[in-house]
C-alpha cells in the first residue's frame, strides 16, 4: 500500500511539474511574437460573425500566430474577448496579447478618400467620380440639378447647386456610393465652413448669398494667391456697381467640355451672345462657374477697397493692378498679356 501511495505521489508531483511547465511555456508563448520587432504592418480582417476562437486559424494562416493552442489558451486566461468585424492594422511583431487587444479596437474605415478640387464644376466632379468607377456618367450632375431634394440653413438655388458644393476630401465607400448623400455632405460643409459663421456678415455685406457665391467662384479661378483675392474682389465689385464689363475670361470657359480647350475658349471670347462672356456683357455671369473655397467666399463677402479698376497676371501668375485704362494697357504691353 505504501508503494502504491508513493507511486501516486510521484505521479501527482510529475503532473504538477508538467502543469507548471505547460503554464510557463504557454505564458511565454503568449508574450512572444512570431517575428522580430519592426516587421511590416499588414491588414487582418475579422469576418462578421466569427468567434474569437475561430480567429486562431486565420491568424496562423496569415503568419501572425504560430499555434492556435496558444491563442485559445490566451482567450481562456483573458476571460473575455470582443473582436470588431472589419480590417485591422496588425504586425507579426505583435505578441498574442497585443494581437487580441488590436482586434478589439476600431477597424479601419471602409471608405476611400475622394478629392473635390477647388474650382471644379459639377461636370468636373461627375467626371472624376466616373473615372474612379464610383458612379455612372451624369449621376452626380443629375442629382445636383434637383436642389429641392436637399436641405440647407440658407436658400438653395432652384435649378442647380453649382457653386454651393464645398470642395474638399470626402470619404466614399466603393460600390455603395450615394450621390445624394455626398451632395448633402458638401452642402453641410459649405454651411459649416462659410455660411453659419458668416451669416451676419453676409447680411451686412450688401450682397445676397448667391451674388457672393458667384463672385467667389470667379475669384477661385482668377486669383491663385488667396491673400490677393480681397483686392481682386474689390476691383470686380466696383466694376459691377459702375456697370463696367468684368472681363473675367474664366467665365467663358465655364460651358466648355474641357476647361483648357483653348480653341473653343477663343471662340467663346468672340461670341457677344454668350451669357457667360464677361468681356461683352455687364454685371455678374448667370451663375457660379465652379466650387469656391472659404478664402474666395470671404474675399467676395469682404472685398478690399482700392484705387484700382483693372488688373492682369504675368506669365508667373503675379498680380498687377492698375488705376486706369492707360496704365492697364501699358502693363499689357510690358508683360505681353492679351
Amino acid at each position: 500500500m505504501k508503494k502504491v501511495l508513493a507511486a501516486l505521489a510521484v505521479v501527482i508531483v510529475l503532473a504538477a511539474v508538467a502543469g507548471v511547465g505547460a503554464f510557463v511555456v504557454m505564458e511565454g508563448a503568449v508574450n512572444k511574437a512570431v517575428a522580430a520587432p519592426g516587421a511590416p504592418v499588414v491588414e487582418f480582417t475579422v469576418p462578421k460573425g466569427t468567434s474569437g476562437r475561430g480567429l486562431g486559424g486565420l491568424l496562423v494562416t496569415q503568419g501572425l500566430l504560430s499555434d492556435t493552442r496558444v491563442w485559445r489558451y490566451h482567450l481562456f486566461r483573458r476571460g473575455g474577448f470582443s473582436p470588431k468585424a472589419g480590417r485591422h492594422p496588425v504586425s507579426p511583431s505583435m505578441t498574442v496579447a497585443e494581437l487580441a487587444k488590436a482586434l478589439e479596437g476600431n477597424p479601419l474605415p471602409d471608405d476611400i478618400p475622394f478629392v473635390v478640387v477647388e474650382g471644379w464644376r459639377l461636370r468636373d466632379t461627375d467626371a472624376a467620380l466616373v473615372a474612379a468607377n464610383l458612379i455612372k456618367p451624369g449621376e452626380y450632375i443629375a442629382a445636383a440639378s434637383n436642389p429641392s431634394r436637399f436641405k440647407a440653413p440658407f436658400p438653395l438655388p432652384v435649378t442647380t447647386l453649382e457653386g454651393y458644393l464645398y470642395p474638399e476630401t470626402y470619404g466614399i465607400i466603393p460600390g455603395d456610393v450615394d450621390v445624394e448623400d455626398l451632395i448633402q455632405r458638401q452642402l453641410d460643409a459649405f454651411a459649416a465652413r462659410f455660411y453659419t459663421p458668416n451669416k451676419d456678415a453676409i447680411a451686412m455685406s450688401g450682397r445676397s448669398l448667391h451674388e457672393v457665391v458667384v463672385m467667389a467662384s470667379m475669384l477661385e479661378r482668377e486669383e491663385p494667391v488667396p491673400a490677393q483675392r480681397p483686392l481682386v474682389a474689390g476691383i470686380l465689385w466696383k466694376r459691377v456697381d459702375k456697370g463696367f464689363p468684368l472681363g473675367v475670361d474664366a467665365t467663358s470657359r465655364y460651358v466648355l467640355a474641357q476647361w483648357n480647350d483653348r480653341k473653343e475658349f477663343l471662340k467663346r471670347l468672340r461670341d457677344p451672345e454668350d451669357p457667360y462672356n464677361t468681356r461683352h456683357r455687364k454685371g455678374l455671369p448667370p451663375g457660379p462657374i465652379g466650387a469656391p473655397t472659404v478664402e474666395s467666399l470671404q474675399a467676395a463677402m469682404a472685398p478690399k477697397p482700392s484705387e484700382f479698376w483693372y488688373y492682369l497676371h504675368d506669365a508667373q501668375k503675379n498680380l498687377h493692378p492698375s488705376r486706369n485704362a492707360d496704365e492697364h494697357e501699358a502693363l499689357r504691353k510690358k508683360y505681353n498679356v492679351y
